[in-house]
């Protein structure tokens, strides 16, 4: 048990992290300080007197930089702690190694589908190809909902993917491009067994436009109808349910069997980070990611706004000096895409961010990072492209969770991992969604929402290897068909939210 009531995390570090709220006054005895303000729990004090201008620096890393001068003993936040330019060494690869392959192979209970690929799930999925289709497949999955499907044991559900947009943008257009992948992308999830495609029939986004452009066909298991050629609303809803009727009885032939974990693509996202997320939650992650790593598994790292002022860690750990190239072309495109639409890169932590003691991007950065553990960066993807490569992977994504994460699936994820210290209510479909919690706090209040507490690494009881190998059985067994939290509550259909990159006209 650690009963400091900080927590510095690296020797080079100009700040300590207070694990508790400590009132002005407050004798630190391992520092030899006295905080002069009040600090709430999770933010930063300075552990000496720094000159404004200066940098300042967690997790051995530079954070920002003293917008005043500070004295020993403050809080560092807003106040006190801005953004600033310095060079980044991109040193491409020279953190990078082949990945260690464990000896002894992990599995799973998985769902091994005609083409090879392995499910997570069992679901049939009812896509819109845009807002004006959102009500005929909510309401074919409520069909099934209030009938229950106990003839089909083996089907875990109907899932209904409605969206806001699908209109008013250009035939040619990268929103076109970006929206044609990403319906693509859960048309052939592989936790679908099977999908309706429903359109009104005279939008921009013409399903066989965009079955044409991913080379896709119909088939017993494949089907698209619109609105308008079925004859309306409730012609439309009655084809739907029939078309699925049709198709549970080969959903249902499944049967689960022992599959390798290195089937798995895993997802990593955090949301409503706090202070606390780079210490506890994201590391334990982490952990778990190199275990996956090392069964010959993926790991999809996300978000390129929340890996801004970090991107030269990941660049040490490319592969290839080509992948590392990549990633920086993602980053030059933000920076010109905020640019011509008067955003700042710099302004990503939210109100929550920093109430939870997160003051810059920087230092958001770095703690998010540590989601993707130590293993080398094999591959740089755009939004939604199918993810092929093993190992640990980046998709160009933005920093709002339901973005990314349908990005993410788009590109084959099967499961995926969250981590909160705010409290975020996030689930996803078809991929399950295991929720982890950075603090104590946010575990006893919100614990139907959290799966795994990394609480315990704040609190001394447990050390991030620990908490990082729950977290791998976790992955495991949810994997194998175990519920999560975010399932139980229903979370997923309305949480489909295709990347709008364009003016929508």
């Amino acid at each position: 048990m650690n009963n400091s009531p900080v927590l510095r995390l690296n020797a080079a570090d100009d700040v300590v992290i207070a694990r508790q709220e400590l009132p002005a006054g407050s004798w630190l005895e391992a520092e030899g300080l006295e905080t002069r303000d009040h600090i709430p729990a999770g933010h930063k004090i300075a552990l000496r007197d720094i000159t404004a201008g200066s940098v300042v620096k967690r997790y051995g890393q530079i954070i920002g930089f003293a917008t005043r001068d500070i004295r020993q003993g403050e809080h560092i936040h807003v106040h006190n702690l801005g953004m600033g330019n310095f060079e980044r060494d991109y040193a491409w690869g020279v953190d990078s190694c082949p990945p260690e392959r464990d000896a002894h192979q992990d599995t799973f209970m998985g769902i091994r589908r005609a083409d090879g690929r392995v499910a997570t799930r069992n679901f049939i999925g009812v896509l819109s190809s845009v807002n004006c289709s959102a009500t005929v497949v909510r309401a074919i999955e409520d069909h099934f909902r209030s009938r229950g499907l106990s003839d089909f044991p083996n089907v875990d559900g109907i899932v209904a993917l409605p969206q806001s947009f699908g209109c008013a943008f250009g035939s040619d257009s990268q929103m076109m491009a970006v929206m044609r992948r990403t319906i693509a992308g859960y048309a052939t999830h592989v936790n679908f067994a099977g999908i309706v495609i429903v359109g009104l029939g005279c939008e921009s986004f013409q399903i066989k436009d965009m079955m044409n452009a991913h080379k896709l066909h119909e088939g017993a298991m494949f089907h698209t109808l619109t609105i308008q050629e079925s004859g309306g609303t409730r012609n439309a809803i009655e084809k739907g349910i029939s078309l699925i009727l049709g198709m549970l009885p080969e959903a249902n032939r499944v049967k689960h069997e022992p599959v390798p974990v290195s089937e798995i693509i895993l997802a990593l996202e955090c949301g409503g980070s706090d202070s606390y997320s780079g210490i506890s939650a994201n590391p334990a992650l982490g952990y778990a990611v190199d275990r996956l790593v090392r069964q010959g598994g993926t790991a999809i790292l996300s978000e390129t706004s929340e890996i801004y002022g970090a991107e030269h860690l990941l660049t040490r750990r490319a592969i290839s000096r080509e992948v590392g190239e990549k990633l920086i072309r993602r980053i030059k495109w933000w920076e010109d895409y905020c640019e011509r639409t008067g955003s700042e890169m710099n302004n990503n932590p939210s109100a929550g961010n920093k109430a939870g003691g997160l003051t810059t991007v920087l230092e958001k950065s770095l703690g998010g990072i540590a989601k993707a553990g130590t293993t080398s960066l094999m591959e740089v993807y755009e939004y939604a492209e199918p993810v092929t490569a093993k190992g640990f992977v980046f998709m160009d994504t933005p920093g709002y969770d339901p973005m990314a994460v349908t990005g993410q699936i788009a590109g084959g994820a099967n499961l995926v991992c969250f981590t909160t210290g705010r409290g975020s209510a996030f689930g996803s479909k078809p991929a399950p969604c295991l929720k982890i919690a950075t603090n104590n706090t946010l575990w006893r209040r919100q614990q139907d929402d959290m799966d795994v507490n990394c609480g315990t690494i704040v609190e001394g009881e447990e050390t991030i290897e620990q908490a990082g190998e729950r977290i791998y059985q976790k992955i495991i067994g949810m994997a194998s068909g175990a519920r999560t939290r975010s399932e139980e509550l229903g979370y997923g259909s309305q949480e489909f939210v295709p990347w709008i990159m364009n003016a929508i006209m």
